[in-house]
């Protein structure tokens, strides 16, 4: 079998659907669904709003009404074939009397997976892989964490041409320029958890939030972690509204991943100071990395990342550059590298 222009091109609707502005980073994928009939028309069409609400196909099935008798359902990821807080997608699908079932990227998940032989198992049409590279896009962080059970780590700094974080006096405001502020805040609202250590809570007392181009908190906030086994006082801005904060006791940088994994969190935004961003990449823990830097020279502060424990050139941890550009212009400009491991490892 092979998909049809029709279909090809309904898929790419999918996936315009799938990645609509507003919708919940998690803990459900971000899925988009269109209906054609027999002449390749589109006559329905539906996205998944959030965890409880009806799923793509439903919501598609739902607006065609009978007209989703003898037609083709092309999703951006393979109907579900489980019960959760709704009914499977494959039922539905099959209820509604579709023939023809055309999606993209398999379900890693392996509770809701096996819709596709369901579907088969019903003598429905099935054309599968169509685009998957893209829909896995759509659902990055979602894919990286069912399929590896833990949060995808991206982490973010600041540096100047030396590589320092903070000047000798401990001052780090501000080490970017404004545009680069933007730009981080823009990154971090593809997140949902916002990762530091106790000791930048404790010496910064940064709000760690998501905020607009005119510097204030956006209403849907990401969740604030800070870790570590010192005492948090309650006055400490990342404890401010909108939104809420968590403190996980742990030095572990393992530990902390797995709880956030567990409670459903997918994409883990790591902000802390270099003792913490050592801790993680010797773990290899960092999944992306965004380095910002800046085009002066303090000559003296703390450094960017804390002690690997390296010795010899040979040992150093190898990234690959993914995207290099420059975020501003004249005096606030700043360099913006987009790094990911090397494929030789971490």
């Amino acid at each position: 079998m092979t998909t049809t222009p029709a279909e090809q091109a309904a898929m790419r609707r999918a996936l315009t659907l799938a990645a609509t502005p507003g919708v919940p980073l998690g803990p459900n994928p971000r899925v988009g669904c269109v209906l054609l009939d027999a002449e390749g028309v589109e006559i329905a069409e539906g996205f998944h709003r959030g965890a409880g609400t009806p799923h793509a196909e439903v919501a598609a099935l739902t607006e065609a009404g009978e007209a989703a008798r003898g037609a083709t359902a092309v999703v951006t990821l393979e109907p579900c074939n489980h019960t959760g807080r709704t009914g499977p997608c494959v039922e539905a699908l099959i209820a509604a009397g579709v023939r023809r079932v055309v999606f993209a990227q398999r379900d890693p998940n392996p509770v809701a997976s096996g819709g596709a032989a369901a579907l088969e198992a019903a003598d429905i049409e099935v054309e599968a892989g169509v685009m998957a590279t893209v829909a896995r896009g759509v659902n990055r962080a979602w894919t990286f964490a069912v399929e590896h059970q833990r949060p995808f780590v991206t982490r973010k700094f600041a540096t100047t041409l030396d590589g320092r974080s903070a000047a000798a006096d401990g001052t780090s405001r501000w080490i970017s320029g404004t545009d680069a502020r933007r730009d981080t805040h823009s990154l971090r609202a593809e997140c949902d958890v916002l990762l530091v250590g106790t000791g930048t809570v404790l010496i910064d007392n940064p709000r760690l939030n998501v905020r607009d181009e005119v510097d204030e908190p956006v209403e849907h906030q990401p969740l604030r972690v800070v870790m570590g086994e010192r005492g948090i006082p309650n006055d400490r801005r990342i404890f401010e509204a909108p939104g809420e904060a968590l403190h996980l006791r742990t030095r572990d940088p393992r530990a902390a991943p797995a709880e956030l994994y567990a409670s459903g969190r997918q994409h883990v935004w790591l902000e802390g100071g270099p003792t913490l961003a050592a801790a993680f990449l010797k773990a290899g823990l960092i999944d992306e990395i965004y380095a910002y830097v800046a085009p002066t020279f303090p000559g003296a502060g703390a450094n960017a990342v804390g002690d690997l424990g390296i010795n010899t050139i040979n040992d150093q941890l190898r990234w690959h550059l993914k995207r290099a550009g420059v975020v501003g212009t004249g005096a606030d400009a700043t360099v913006r590298l987009t790094l990911e491991p090397s494929k030789a490892g971490i």
